[in-house]
Parts: structure tokens; sequence; C-alpha cells
């Protein structure tokens, strides 16, 4: 096999990030590391002391990101190293920025030197070698510092890929007032939580326990929960899998709910999500840890109503939870000043910012923060007083470990809803989807060069 060749497919793949399933720029040769012009790789010697002299020279870094508690970190960090410029862009949401992103690193300019990368998306940036090994500039020294659900999911074969901004322990939120008026359990198990699910619809055919129409990222966390590892990952050697016990669970539980009709058929993030949420037709979200803040603004009619429980467990005592979102911040390998651009990731995710952006309504990946007792015992009074983060942080001891992305999932995603998606709107099985979905995923990865397993 022509192995430049296969280099160069691979590196597009990586960088197909665009949710239209249109590769916007996979023509990179392979002579680069997928970041046109890039600057030196950073010196594998770098110490703290490199850092520090970064951050007394000053200088001026991009930053692309979202995320809404950073705009005080900004200000917060130019304030203490006054000789530093940071120019925080918002690129877009999610997919909107990693299409720009791919853009400019395949022209070669406008890369920014630190980009916000969600965790299920880093593998691709990764594997095209188009972010910073941030082992090279001292972030080995980090184990401990994160929960291990984010910090395994910014490692990415034997390197360290981005720093965890944030993160997304599974939980169930529930409508109190609901569960009172139907007299329905707070389910421990998923079979609580189906017998949940046929009692409230019995009781009121409008009421559902949840919502869902098909969501990759819903779907992929409740399979990790259940202890299911459909993806492995070597290199480029990747496999699929679910058929696998862990996606059976899942399937499983979820067929019931599908064909008993007990699942809202309306899709999250929707006016009529936020409209159920509000008027107790949607009686439950199983859902990341940063839900809070969402409930809080866009279901103000739900105040007072909604209360944190721990993820039901596929087993009578159980203590499994999964991830379900949450974000990294990563150095392109274009940066010309990753010294400072790593400086900057320390004070955002390791040092005072974390606290900033807590304080901003964030839900942390740093184990200070999470064992903190002023963050655990916060009362939250949108959940009735509620010390919600105890619950949440719990949580985020509880994630099943050696759970792995595809280095193309940001593709497998955007034709989630062209596979699996096809159960929830007529009568192919669940499992049928799952199946299709694999062999869809499969034969794009063969044909970007990867070795199907």
């Amino acid at each position: 096999m022509a192995m430049n060749r296969r280099h160069a497919l691979l590196l597009g793949a990586a960088l197909t990030v665009s949710l239209t399933a249109a590769a916007c720029g996979s023509g990179d040769d392979g002579s680069s590391s997928g970041a046109g012009a890039a600057a030196p790789a950073a010196s594998a010697a770098v110490s703290d002391a490199d850092i520090q002299k970064a951050l007394d020279t000053g200088g001026s870094i991009t930053v692309w990101a979202w995320e809404p508690t950073l705009k005080q970190v900004v200000a917060d960090f130019q304030a203490k190293y006054p000789k530093v410029k940071v120019n925080l862009v918002n690129a877009g949401t999610g997919n909107d920025q990693y299409t720009a992103l791919q853009n400019a690193i395949k022209a070669g300019s406008g890369v920014p030197d630190v980009a916000q990368v969600e965790y299920y998306a880093l593998p691709q940036f990764a594997l095209a070698k188009s972010v910073t090994d941030l082992a090279t500039l001292g972030a080995g020294k980090l184990d401990g510092t994160f929960t291990p659900g984010p910090w395994s999911s910014v490692h990415v074969g034997n390197g360290i890929y981005g720093l965890p901004m944030d993160s997304g322990p599974m939980a169930l939120f529930y409508n109190k007032d609901v569960f009172d008026k139907y007299d329905l359990k707070v389910p421990t198990t998923w079979d609580e939580y189906l017998a949940d699910a046929e009692k409230l619809h019995q009781a009121n055919p409008k009421a559902y326990i949840t919502n869902d129409t098909g969501d990759a990222g819903f779907a992929t966390s409740m399979i990790w929960q259940a202890g299911g590892k459909p993806y492995t990952v070597d290199g480029t050697t990747v496999g699929i899998d679910f058929a696998e016990p862990g996606t059976q669970k899942f399937t499983g539980l979820w067929q019931k709910l599908i064909d008993g009709k007990l699942v809202a058929p309306t899709s999250s993030w929707s006016d009529a999500w936020y409209q159920g949420l509000g008027d107790g037709t949607i009686a439950t979200l199983v859902i990341g840890a940063w839900m809070p803040a969402n409930l809080e603004s866009g279901v103000k009619a739900g105040a007072g109503k909604w209360r944190v429980a721990p993820m039901p467990q596929w087993e009578a005592g159980g203590r499994a939870t999964s991830e379900n979102g949450g974000s990294s911040l990563a150095i392109p390998e274009a940066s010309a000043n990753k010294n400072l651009a790593y400086a900057f990731l320390k004070y955002a995710n390791v040092d005072e910012g974390v606290q900033t952006r807590v304080d901003g309504g964030a839900f942390p990946a740093t184990t200070a923060q999470l064992q903190d007792q002023k963050f655990q015992d916060k009362e939250f009074p949108y959940f009735g007083g509620q010390k919600v983060n105890q619950v949440l942080a719990e949580s985020a001891s509880q994630v099943v470990s050696g759970w792995s992305y595809l280095p193309f999932q940001v593709y497998a995603n955007s034709i989630f809803n062209d596979t699996v998606g096809k159960a929830y709107t007529s009568s192919t099985p669940l499992q049928d989807g799952l199946k299709a979905w694999q062999d869809a995923s499969l034969k794009y990865g063969e044909e970007q060069g990867f070795t199907i397993k």
C-alpha cells in the first residue's frame, strides 16, 4: 500500500467535521501535519519557567470559543498579565466552529492559538496532528487534576490534546410536581424508570416520561453507562460493534419505550420541548451536569418544580454513570505562540479561571472544585433549594472507564438520524438502526483509508 496516500486520506478524514457531511477541505497532501504552513512544533523541553517567561514577555493570542464564562476569564487573565492581549472570538458553536477551524487550517492562515473542541470531536483533530500534544508543554504533570471522564477524553493514543474545560456527568432531572401528582417513585433502576413511564402515560396520555426523536450523543452516553464499548480505536485501526452487550442493554430498554409510545416525539431544544418541560408533559431528562443553567434560563415555568437524582442503574445498587457533553481547550499545531497559549489554557482550566467559570454557572472538570464544600453546599432555588451539586459531583466520580470515540465521530453523529433515526419514525427496530449506523460509519472510515477491524 502507498503509505503517503493512506496518510493523506486519514488526514482528510480527521478533518471532516461538517455536520452536513460535506467534507470541506480534505485534500491535505500529508506532507505538513494537516495545518498548512504550521509553526514549528513545541519543544519537548518546555518548562514551567518557559511558560512564565512567555507571560512576562507578553504578546497576543486568539481564542476561538463559544463558552460564555470565558469572557470574564479573559478579562481577569489580562488584568493579571497586562502584557498579554487575548482576542476572544466566537467563530460559531460546535460544528460551525469546527468547519471554520478546518478551513483555516487548510488555508494555512487565520488559525487561532486556542480553540474550544468538544470531547467527541477531539480525536479527529488529534489524528490529523492539527492540534498540539500538550504533553510537550507540561500537561503530563496534571494527572489527578481532573475527574476521570474528561481527563480520559483528552487523551488520544499516548498524547494529551486538550485540557478539560467542563464536564457532563449524567443525572436524572425530574419534575417533582408531576411525580407527586401521579404518585411516581423516583427511579433508581431503568426497570423502575420504564414502570414510571407506563404509569404516567396511562394516567395522562398527554404526558411522557421523557422525549426522544433520536440523538447520537444521548444514545452513546446510555451505551457508555451500560458498560458498552462499541468503538475500538488503535491509531488508524477502528472497529464498531453495536451487537455488544452494553448496546443491547440500552436497546432492550429503549425499544420498549418506543414501542409503547412512552417518549414524547419532540426534539430537544425546540420550542415544543421547552414548553413540555415547563407544563409537565415531559417529566424527566437524563442529561449532563451542565443542564441546570439551561432549565433556569429556558424553562422559567418549571422554577421550584424540578429536582435532580442519580442516574438510574442497569442493576439495583449499581454506581455507574457516563459523560454527556463537555469541552476542552486545545492548541492548534499552527499556533505561533504555543507557550503563551498554554499559559492561558492552564489559567482557564486549572488555576484561577476555573472558579471564575464555576461562579458563572459552568460545571467543572477539576476535582478540587467538585470536592469543595462551598460548591457542594450551594442551594439552587430553581430546584426547591436542593444542593444539586452534591448529586452531580458524585456522578462525576462514577463515570465508567474505558470509553472511546471514533476518530471520525463528528461525521458518524451527522448520519445518526439517517440511520438510527428511522427507528423513531417507522417500524425499524432500534437495534437494526444501530446496525445501519455501524455499517455506514465503517464504510465511510474505509473510504477515508482507515483499517477496519
